[in-house]
Order: C-alpha cells, then structure tokens, then sequence
C-alpha cells in the first residue's frame, strides 16, 4: 500500500481484492450511520493492515457533521463504543493530541475544551449538588514536541504514573485517503496511537503496551494526502513528483468542521463517562 492514512478501514478495503488472514471486517448500516468493524486478530493481520492488534470501529455518516437525526445517531453509536471499551470503573484521563495553532491539527486541544473534568470536585461537594455519581475525570492538551520540547508520550507516563488512571481517552485527528471521509467520519480504537502517523511524522506510540494502562484513541479525519488524492482522480502514475508527495489537503471549511467535530467527541466523551447526567446537564456544566 503506496498511501498514506490512519483509517484501518482504508487499509483494509486495500486488502479487499486479495483477503488477508488475521483481519476480520463486520459492516452495518444504523440510521443512516455506516458502521465498520475492523478486528486485527494477530500479527499476519497487523503485518498485512499496518495497524497493531486491536478492534477499530468507524462510523460514516456520508456528509459532515451538520446538525440532525444522523448526528444524534451517529452520538449515541460513538458514546455506545467509548463505553464497550472503557473500565467500568476508575478515573479517566482525557487527551487532546496535537496543536492548536494550526487547524487542521487542533481537533484533540478544542475537544478537550468540551470535556467536563471532575477529578478536582471533592466528593462532599458533589453530593451536596446533587452530582454524587461523578466519575473522576482529568483532561488535557498537552501541545506539540515543537513548543514543549517534550514528547507527548514523556508526558503521559509521568502523568499516569501521578495520576493512575484507569483508562486513557486520547484525541487526535487522522490522515484519509479519501477525501469524502474528512469531516465526515469517526474512527475508535483499543490498540492505542501513533501521533503524526498518517502524515509521516510518527512520534512516540500511545498505548496499553507504553503507559500500562487501556488506551481508547478516538480520531477524525482532516486532512487527506495530496498525492493519493491526484492518483485517485487523475489517473497519475505512482512516481508523482515528490512535492505532492511532500503535501496534505483540507477542505476550505476546516475551521467548521473542526468545531463540528470536537463538540461532537467532547459530547459523546462525556455522556460515556458521566452516564448519569443528561447531555443538556452535560453541556452547561461545559460552557
């Protein structure tokens, strides 16, 4: 496979012609929401994807996220899974991956703004709100090796080590290989993360296997490579000029679907992890 992505669904769907052993795929339509289930069962199947070992669901919703009954669907399909993946009890930490200053890299620090942290309320406190259930729940976005000097993966084992989270919730956003799915498309996995992957710039993985600790990485296509998608549409030979290999490409309407999206992750994070509260509840404990 000559392009590049973070969707195991586009790995797969690579793979359709020829099969691959150690990869299972489950397909489903609810409500207008395309649900995919990758499962790579063994390293025949990691080798053959370039995904690790794990479960990996997408939902496609075919358009971007605008508000209707295919969002309120595709919510409840996506706070349905955080939730199969999730202990059911413990703190959770939630991380918002990547840097907020350019926007097609700010999905996981502009989530994060949405999530409804709770580790800091005392438990007195809560009960006398009326908010006794609260699970505790720490959020942040750590920023980029760039600014901080620091590899996010430094950071999250310190912070686990201090903290000892049950569970990591981490929020990134992903390279497509197809254009339609930016904006449009959710993907959730068990196996964990390596930030900047998708566009060539992998750093430290995230995962069970390098904090101890369940990783749940959730992630939205933004950005699509510019050579794969010059192929796709023009027929061009694979030995493009490497400048297209060098650039990726966003919609002009970036800054929406950003916005569109993290409030989306950041509700459907909190409904999985506040089960007991409403998402109007939920909403103005945020704002």
């Amino acid at each position: 496979m000559d392009f590049r992505s973070d969707l195991a669904l586009e790995q797969r769907e690579a793979l359709a012609a020829s099969g691959s052993a150690g990869v299972q795929t489950n397909e489903k339509t609810v409500d207008g929401v395309h649900v995919s289930t990758v499962r790579v069962l063994d390293d025949r199947g990691a080798h053959a994807i370039g995904k690790p070992v794990g479960t990996y669901i997408t939902l496609e919703t075919g358009s971007t996220f605008k508000p209707s009954g295919t969002l309120e669907t595709l919510q409840s399909l996506l706070t349905e899974a955080i939730l199969r993946m999730l202990p059911q009890t413990g703190p959770v930490l939630v991380v918002g991956l990547g840097n907020d200053a350019i926007t097609p890299d700010a999905l996981g620090p502009k989530t994060v703004s949405h999530i409804f942290a709770t580790r800091h309320i005392q438990k007195e406190l809560a009960v006398s709100l009326g908010l006794g259930t609260l699970r505790p729940v720490a959020a942040v976005a750590p920023g980029v090796l760039g600014r901080t000097g620091v590899e996010t993966a430094e950071l999250l084992r310190a912070l686990t080590r201090h903290l000892s989270p049950a569970a990591l919730i981490v929020i990134d956003a992903l390279a497509a290989r197809q254009l339609t799915r930016v904006g449009s498309t959710v993907q959730l996995t068990d196996s964990g993360i390596s930030p900047g992957s998708g566009v060539g710039n992998r750093r430290a993985e995230i995962s069970v296997r390098t904090l101890g600790v369940p990783v749940i990485a959730v992630g939205v296509p933004t950005v699509v490579d510019a050579d794969t998608m010059a192929r796709d549409l023009t027929g061009l030979p694979a030995d493009a000029p490497e400048a297209a290999r060098r650039m990726m490409v966003t919609p002009k309407e970036i800054d929406l679907l950003i916005d569109r999206a993290a409030a989306l992750l950041g509700d459907a994070i909190n409904r999985a992890l506040q089960p007991a509260l409403s998402l109007q509840e939920l909403r103005q404990l945020t704002q």
